[in-house]
């Protein structure tokens, strides 16, 4: 189980801000796209940053109302945890799980953007995974498997 398997039953669609943007218009895209964080990119499409809702509320406790009229890249968490696609889902949850993160970038080789992975995203995907895994096993115990037909 990789992140790159997770990735093609999710899609691989990033939503990403530059910069530049102020946190108003990047809190506004969280808000309406029901996601809880957007990857900062530069204009030439290189990852530079996270800002993520509890950025945001962290924000908002040290700038007030002020924090709107901020740029992303005030606020961004800039030091970004990120894996590649050939992670596995469980080394993807343990770093997430020790950073205390709930979003992390999914990069090439180039460090280039590929997609994005939520913990939730991981956590359904191996509950799929392992729903599977007991069919196959209860059909094969029951003699469904392999293409026995039942066993008296």
């Amino acid at each position: 189980m990789t992140v790159g398997a997770v990735l093609s039953q999710k899609g691989s669609s990033v939503i990403s801000v530059l910069p530049e943007s102020m946190v108003m218009e990047a809190a506004e895209i969280i808000s309406r796209q029901r996601i809880g964080a957007v990857v900062v990119c530069d204009a030439e499409g290189a990852l530079v940053g996270i800002l993520s809702e509890r950025d945001v509320v962290r924000g908002l406790t040290q700038h007030g109302a002020g924090l709107l009229d901020l740029r992303v890249s005030a606020l961004m968490t800039h030091e970004v945890q990120v894996v590649t696609a050939a992670t596995s889902v469980h080394e993807a949850m343990e770093v997430m799980d020790a950073g205390y993160f709930r979003h992390l970038p999914v990069v090439d080789s180039d460090r280039r953007l590929c997609g994005i992975v939520s913990i939730r995203d991981l956590v359904r995907y191996r509950i799929n995974s392992q729903q599977s895994d007991v069919e196959s096993l209860q059909a094969y115990v029951i003699g469904r498997g392999y293409g026995l037909g039942r066993v008296a």
